[in-house]
C-alpha cells in the first residue's frame, strides 16, 4: 500500500490518532523546559528537520531513502540526549515497517533499535527523577520500537496479498465469462449452422422452381417452414437449459458474503418467485449480488437486511444497511455498479431507487408481466 508524504500520523498501528498527535506536540513541551534560548532554537530546528526528512523519506526511493532515515535517527538521538524526548523513535519504527526490501528493513531495524536503547539508557540513569513520570510512556516506546516495524510489515504484506487475490478472482471471473460465451457460440453454431444453411439452399431452390414447378416449390417452402420451427424449438430448449441465477440460490451466496464480513444478515419475504420469467429472476439475482458487494465494501455497517415483496404486477427487492450512508467518495466508488444495475433493469423494464437516511436503502422494482410469445408456434 502506497504511503504519501502527509502520513505524519501513522494509521493502522494499534495506537489511537490522538496518541500520535500528543507525540507530535510533546517535543515542544520538552524543548521549552530548557532555560537557554540557544537550546530552544536548536530543538525547534531539529523538529523542523525531522518533519522534513520524514516527509521526504516516503517519496524518495533508493539509497537516498536510507540516508534520510539515518538523519532521522541522528535527530532522534539528539532529541533524546539533549531534551529527554524519545518519541520520535515511534515514527521511525513506523517508517521502517514500510521498507519493502528485506535486507534494508532488517538493517534499519537493528540500527534503530540499538541506537534508541543506547540513547535511552544513559538519559534514564542520569535523569531518573525527571523521567520517572514518563516511565510508562518510555516503556511503550521501547515496545513499539521492537514490535511496530514487524506489525506494519506484516499488515502491508497481508494487504498486498489480498489485492493480488482480488485481482486473481477478477481475472478468473473474466475467463469464466469468456469461456461461457465461447460455449454458447459453439452451441448456437452447432444448433443453427446446419439448419440455416439448409434454409438458404432450399430458399434458392424454391425461387428457381416457383415458375416452372410450383408444386415442388410449395413443398420446398413447407420444408423451410418446418426447418425454421425445428431450429426455433432447439434454440429455446438450449436457452431454457442454461443454468440461470435463481434468486433463492443467490440469496444464500449473499448471506455468506455478508456474514463473512461480520455483519448481521436478515431476510423478510420469500425468495421463491412465482409467475416470474427466468430472465427477470436472473437480473434480480445479479443486482442483489452487486448491492450486497457495495454494502460490504463501502457501508461500514453492522446489519444488512434484504426484503422481498411480490405482487401480481411486480417484484420489489430492497437492500438496507445501517452504515454511514452515501458520502461523496463512497458515491463515486459505487456509481459504476449502480449504473450497471440500472442498465440490466432497463432491459426488463425495471427501475432502481437509492435512498440514504440512517444508512442506505437500495430498492429494485421489476415487472412480472414479461411473457414469451408463442405466436411462432401457432402460425
Amino acid at each position: 500500500m502506497q504511503k504519501h508524504w502527509y502520513h505524519i500520523i501513522p494509521k493502522n498501528t494499534g495506537f489511537s490518532s490522538y496518541v500520535w498527535i500528543i507525540f507530535c506536540l510533546l517535543p515542544f513541551f520538552f524543548i521549552f523546559r530548557s532555560s537557554s534560548l540557544t537550546e530552544i532554537s536548536f530543538g525547534i530546528v531539529m523538529i523542523g528537520l525531522f518533519v522534513l526528512f520524514y516527509r521526504l523519506s516516503f517519496t524518495i526511493k533508493g539509497w537516498l531513502m536510507y540516508v534520510l532515515a539515518s538523519m532521522e535517527m541522528i535527530i532522534n538521538l539528539a532529541m533524546t540526549l539533549l531534551f529527554g524526548y524519545v518519541y520520535f523513535a515511534l515514527f521511525l519504527a513506523f517508517f521502517i515497517g514500510n521498507v519493502r526490501n528485506l535486507s534494508g528493513f532488517l538493517t534499519l531495524y537493528i540500527v534503530h533499535l540499538t541506537s534508541t536503547l543506547a540513547a535511552i539508557t544513559p538519559v534514564f540513569i542520569i535523569e531518573i527523577e525527571s523521567l520517572f513520570p514518563q516511565l510508562p510512556f518510555i516503556f511503550i516506546t521501547v515496545i513499539g520500537v521492537i514490535l511496530l516495524p514487524f506489525t506494519i510489515r506484516y499488515r502491508n504484506k497481508e494487504q498486498q496479498l489480498e489485492g493480488q487475490l482480488e485481482d486473481a478472482n477478477e481475472r478468473i471471473s473474466q475467463l469464466m465469462i469468456i469461456e461461457e460465451r465461447e460455449r454458447i457460440a459453439r452451441d448456437l453454431h452447432d444448433t443453427l449452422g446446419q439448419k440455416l444453411s439448409m434454409i438458404g439452399l432450399k430458399s434458392d431452390l424454391a425461387g428457381k422452381l416457383v415458375e416452372v414447378k410450383p408444386q415442388q416449390a410449395a413443398k420446398e417452402l413447407q420444408d423451410i417452414r418446418q426447418t425454421a420451427r425445428t431450429a426455433l424449438k432447439e434454440v429455446r430448449e438450449m436457452v431454457s437449459d442454461m443454468r440461470g441465477a435463481k434468486l433463492t440460490d443467490e440469496l444464500i451466496r449473499v448471506q455468506q458474503i455478508i456474514e463473512a464480513a461480520e455483519m448481521e444478515f436478515k431476510v423478510e419475504g420469500t425468495p421463491s418467485l412465482s409467475n416470474t420469467p427466468l430472465l427477470v429472476e436472473n437480473v434480480l439475482s445479479m443486482c442483489l449480488k452487486e448491492a450486497a458487494t457495495n454494502v460490504v465494501k463501502h457501508s461500514e455497517a453492522t446489519l444488512c437486511q434484504v426484503t422481498i415483496q411480490q405482487t401480481e404486477t411486480e417484484v420489489v427487492v430492497s437492500v438496507q444497511d445501517n452504515g454511514v450512508g452515501l458520502r461523496s467518495q463512497v458515491e463515486s466508488l459505487v456509481s459504476s455498479g449502480i449504473q450497471g444495475m440500472r442498465e440490466r433493469l432497463e432491459f426488463v423494464n425495471g427501475s432502481l431507487e437509492l435512498l440514504s437516511n440512517e444508512g442506505t436503502t437500495l430498492r429494485i422494482h421489476v415487472p412480472t408481466n414479461v411473457h414469451q410469445s408463442d405466436k411462432e408456434e401457432s402460425s
